[in-house]
């Protein structure tokens, strides 16, 4: 929050470390949402140009973090509801990854020294558990994203979302259901 405020105040350098802050959660909750890393950097880029361009309105009554997912979440429901009017094909695998390694994968294994039995696991553990996520709506896939892989409150999650308490422990709890069930399925 203390760095927003100096953004308030002029402070470039400041907005400069928020983005560094914050960039690679944005680009991760993105990714989990669209399922492609291009795409999701787009969108967090535009998420600190949405921050940038309101800085002037921006008042410290909620953590800047909650703020910020805010307007994430936001512009990813908007993003859906357009895809959904333009329904595009793509031409290639839209996951893009499964004839091939990735680099990032690679470097993994190298640093960990990872056998590449266990890489192979590993990225099928992965596949099973975002199909699993892409099993839950856009609500309850945005809810556990911001509760389990940015660590959130209810209430924090509550105010980025529009929701009570209750409704998002009641969204928690059937996104775990649902995540359970299809998880059972591969165990």
């Amino acid at each position: 929050m203390q760095l927003m405020l100096q953004v308030v105040g002029g402070d470039h350098a400041a907005f400069e470390s928020l983005v560094g802050r914050y960039q690679d959660r944005l680009i991760g909750f993105f990714y989990h949402m669209v399922r492609d890393r291009t795409t999701a950097e787009d969108m967090a880029q535009e998420v600190f140009l949405r921050v940038f361009r309101s800085r002037e309105r921006y008042t410290a009554t909620a953590r800047f973090s909650t703020w910020l997912f805010r307007i994430a979440h936001n512009l990813a429901s908007n993003q859906r509801r357009g895809l959904a009017r333009r329904r595009e094909i793509p031409l290639a695998n839209s996951a893009g990854f499964d004839d091939e390694v990735r680099a990032e994968d690679q470097i993994l294994a190298e640093k960990s020294a990872l056998m590449p039995t266990r890489l192979i696991d590993s990225k099928e553990t992965q596949d099973v558990v975002r199909e699993a996520l892409d099993s839950l709506n856009e609500r309850q896939k945005t809810a556990v994203l911001l509760h389990k892989f940015e660590g959130l409150s209810y209430q924090d999650i509550g105010e980025i979302m529009g929701l009570n308490v209750v409704a998002v422990k009641s969204l928690l709890s059937r996104a775990r259901g649902k995540l359970k069930e299809a998880l059972e399925r591969h165990i």
